[in-house]
């Protein structure tokens, strides 16, 4: 394993019974000092992931290591590992400082370097000052902090994060989003952070793992997760999209919608069916004339930034617009996008798949 890896999970499985299989055959790596997030529906398998790694559970089969060392068998308290709770589990009848301090003093750390440690993690979290201060006297966005605080003072090497924002109002979590993010490029240590909320997960990830039913279906950037999901599942789950049957005709030519349009994807075998993705952001409300594609509206409503408008083409299939023009329910209006808004997906193609079609492809483009 590379120096630079600090978790690996090889081929693990979490099964509770013979019925109950949480995580199924998992093999992935985190980086050391990057923001990770673990993303999918309830119940898809990422706490488990979480757990796991803080040692609150076994693996069924596999095996799970740190820095290059199997630690299966290693209980929680011997792991550099802190975990940030949903409910952020501070104790209501100590105070701040008291909350922080309090795994320095299990471990029975001198009260000055105590009291030094505590004040520069509360500094971190911009907590300076509120040392005496109960926690039921704490905003939630305070308590989170404190939580952290805590969570940080042991100088951990991964921070593990729960859903800690799913208890705040939107205006608040949105503001922790850009406080995490900075905190952890300022400490410079991993944090792995479990969401449900895809919105959440693309402004504060280095990478993403879209989990699944026990399985992670695709790993990347932001970036490389919305604008090349890998099947069906993360191109709905992350973001809206319109995802429409298609056949791929050639390299670089693709038709759906009664039409065929050029692209920039390539791999696919000829005349092989297919499904395409485009975002609702990247289509353009023109003339029935000037459109790639002629749209019925059938509904529109207001979204502050945007409109957002519903059509049907001539073969049945939905399209949502996101548009700064309005339309007019009833009518037709035409829809225009450029070959690079296409995304091209095989059908049942897992990751692996795609990352070894995607590499011959270019191998040949590149050889020719």
């Amino acid at each position: 394993m590379s120096e630079q890896h600090i978790i690996r999970f090889e081929n693990v499985t979490k099964s509770y019974d013979q019925d109950t299989t949480v995580l199924e055959n998992v093999s992935f790596e985190i980086e050391r000092g990057k923001f990770y997030t673990l993303l999918g529906p309830s119940g898809c398998g990422k706490t488990t992931v979480l757990r796991l790694i803080a040692g609150f559970m076994e693996p069924s089969e596999g095996n799970i290591y740190f820095n290059g060392k199997l630690i299966n068998k290693i209980p929680a308290n011997k792991r550099q590992v802190n975990t940030v709770f949903q409910d952020y589990a501070l104790f209501p009848h100590l105070n701040v400082f008291e909350n922080v301090a309090f795994g320095l003093r299990i471990k029975k750390w001198k009260k000055q370097v105590i009291e030094e440690k505590v004040k520069e993690a509360l500094r971190f979290v911009n907590l300076e000052g509120y040392e005496k201060r109960e926690i039921s006297e704490m905003s939630g966005g305070q308590r989170q902090r404190v939580a952290i605080a805590r969570a940080i003072v042991n100088e951990p090497e991964i921070i593990l994060l729960d859903e800690p924002l799913s208890a705040l109002d939107l205006k608040l979590r949105t503001e922790m989003q850009y406080e995490l993010r900075e905190l952890q490029r300022r400490l410079g240590i991993t944090f792995i952070f479990v969401t449900h909320d895809q919105e959440e997960a693309l402004a504060m990830s280095d990478e993403i793992f879209v989990l699944n039913k026990g399985r992670i279906e695709q790993s990347g950037t932001p970036t490389d997760i919305y604008d090349e999901p890998i099947n069906r599942f993360v191109a709905d789950f992350i973001g809206e999209s319109n995802i429409v049957p298609g056949t791929m005709k050639k390299d670089f030519v693709v038709h759906f919608g009664s039409k065929t349009f050029d692209c920039v994807d390539g791999g696919f075998n000829e005349n092989e069916a297919v499904e395409v993705v485009i975002r609702p952001e990247d289509l353009e409300i023109t003339s029935l004339e000037a459109g790639k594609l002629k749209v019925k509206v059938d509904s529109q409503l207001f979204r502050g930034v945007h409109y957002e408008i519903c059509g049907y083409d001539e073969d049945g299939n939905e399209w949502l617009v996101h548009s700064t023009k309005k339309a007019t329910v009833g009518t037709e209006i035409g829809l225009y996008f450029e070959p690079e808004a296409i995304h091209v997906m095989r059908l049942g193609e897992t990751e692996e798949e795609f990352d070894k079609r995607l590499e011959a492809y270019e191998g040949a483009a590149n050889e020719k």
